[in-house]
């Protein structure tokens, strides 16, 4: 089973939105996909229950450290959406799970503070400190075609001490998406495939990782 924990101090940087997307995308590809939703919000979890018949399930479990004993054994791919605001202490239990760790991140001034800050949190953290843990970035709510997101990268990129393995576009696609309980990777048309090629950079680094 690949564990992949979706952390962040920020709310509304997309952390469910990264967390149901790879599920939709893992679900598609025949894998027996979990979500635990450790957010009281219960976003992912949600989106796990309002998935339609035509499509893959997702199973989504509430709660923190107590879901993670009730993902079924045959379960290859779990991913954790955890609260904005989490620290060490809220993270540890899911930390000591994880294979891999995403960190979305928005193009603004003060999200990027408030990540910095994070970062440096979670580079203090002995499993990643020693590099047993893999921890990435993913920039959400991208508009590439505009200075001021390639000028947040480009920032962002400088002062990480974790590499940014993918930039995502903003899109209404997504929200409309999950109000419906899906993903792009349930669909195949010509209107999402620009879309699904956004996230192949960071489904490689994934997979890299667990190889």
């Amino acid at each position: 089973m690949l564990t992949t924990l979706v952390a962040s101090s920020k709310g509304g940087c997309g952390k469910s939105t990264l967390a149901t997307q790879l599920a939709s995308h893992w679900a598609q590809a025949g894998q027996h996909t979990a979500i635990v939703d450790a957010d009281h919000q219960g976003s992912s979890y949600r989106w796990a229950g309002r998935r339609p018949d035509h499509v893959p399930g997702v199973l989504g479990l509430e709660g923190g450290r107590k879901a993670l004993h009730r993902v079924p054994p045959d379960t290859q791919q779990l991913l954790i959406d955890t609260a904005a605001g989490s620290g060490e202490r809220e993270l540890e239990p899911f930390i000591e799970q994880a294979d891999v760790l995403l960190v979305p991140v928005l193009p603004s001034s003060f999200d990027l503070d408030a990540t910095a800050h994070f970062l440096g949190e979670l580079q203090a953290i002995k499993r990643i400190k020693s590099g047993k843990l893999p921890v990435a970035l993913v920039a959400n709510r991208l508009k590439p075609w505009t200075h001021a997101s390639q000028d947040a990268v480009e920032q962002l990129a400088a002062g990480s001490p974790f590499p940014i393995v993918a930039q995502l576009r903003d899109s209404q696609a997504y929200v409309l998406l999950a109000a419906l309980g899906k993903g792009i990777f349930d669909y195949q048309s010509e209107q999402v495939r620009s879309h699904q090629q956004d996230w192949k950079p960071l489904l490689r680094w994934i997979k890299r990782q667990a190889a």
